[in-house]
């Protein structure tokens, strides 16, 4: 059995389909599943059994012999909540619960940890781990990944082998039910489809012209690949950046999305939200030398690449990864 958790949400989904894709069949899903409107994301899927993420512990010690992998992508990550209770209880106390049942049980875990843990990136993009403890997220859901990522370096029992992804701006198919929080793509095409427009945030750095503000985007179809990569390979456990490994401007993300549809781009500017422009991120870019240095070999898809796919195989007519 392998288990994932968050397995109804964005990533988790996807990487259920990519397991099944490699025929492992006996998935564990562990989630609220009191979302409706993410349903859709599970359907078709192949999964053994739906456990509740409140249930999930008494579950594992009654069925932890049978457990090959943990891949815990659950989390809460709402970058505009500003109550650090909830971040505390789901992101960091129920994943220290998961470290813990790792190493009693001798299951190897994937975990998910974040890029809004470099913050304003003072201190670069490398996932240096000596770094960590030096970081300064911007919210306080880069606080919940960083407090959890430097307590999980501090432990002197750790799972046999374990591994945090720090995942940069993920955007792919299953997103739909994100809201305010899905990627820059989904909501460019659903503005496309609806005023013929997409609406960037105007800089209010004097470093960035509007729309150059820089990211790095990774399709969600190379971040599966990552994890099920990590499952296979099992050392070097450590925390490890994944992202495409280039900085893309939000103008090139969003003329991409109008090609992907055939158009050509139309592109205003609106300012940043106030409860969010002071915590804005106007650069990233992940170092992936250090996945790199393990083996992984396979390309990341280009921003255009990885748009094309998303808007014309699964935006297009409202499909499923």
């Amino acid at each position: 059995m392998i288990i994932v958790t968050g397995a109804a949400g964005f990533i988790g989904s996807c990487l259920i389909s990519k397991l099944n894709q490699e025929n492992f069949n006996f998935i564990i899903a562990v989630d609220d599943f009191t979302t409706p409107e993410k349903e859709p994301n599970l359907v078709g899927k192949r999964i053994q059994e739906r456990v509740h993420r409140e249930q999930f512990f008494q579950w594992l010690d009654q069925n932890y012999q049978e457990v090959e992998f943990i891949f815990h992508i659950g989390a809460r990550t709402d970058t505009t909540e500003q109550d650090y209770t909830i971040f505390d209880h789901l992101n960091v106390e129920y994943s220290k619960q998961i470290w813990y049942k790792c190493i009693d049980y001798q299951i190897p875990l994937v975990y998910a940890s974040s890029a809004a843990t470099y913050g304003l990136g003072e201190l670069g993009y490398d996932d240096n781990e000596s770094q960590i403890p030096h970081l300064k997220p911007l919210n306080p859901y880069g606080e919940s990944k960083n407090e959890f990522d430097i307590w999980a370096l501090e432990q002197d029992r750790k799972p046999f082998f374990w591994a945090g992804l720090k995942f940069f701006n993920v955007y792919g198919p299953n997103e739909y039910h994100k809201g305010r929080m899905a990627s820059v793509v989904f909501h460019a095409y659903n503005q496309i489809c609806q005023s013929g427009e997409v609406k960037l945030f105007r800089s209010h750095n004097p470093n960035f012209n509007d729309g150059e503000q820089m990211r790095d985007f990774v399709y969600v179809k190379d971040v599966v690949e990552v994890c099920t990569f990590l499952m296979h390979h099992r050392r070097n456990s450590g925390i490890y950046n994944l992202g495409s490994g280039k900085a893309r401007t939000f103008f090139d993300l969003a003329s991409s999305t109008f090609r992907a549809l055939g158009q050509d781009p139309r592109i205003t500017f609106v300012d940043t939200p106030a409860d969010i422009r002071d915590k804005y991120q106007y650069f990233t870019q992940a170092n992936m030398a250090k996945l790199r240095s393990i083996g992984y070999d396979r390309p990341f898809q280009s921003l255009e690449e990885g748009i094309t796919d998303y808007v014309q195989n699964y935006l297009v007519g409202k499909r499923y990864y």
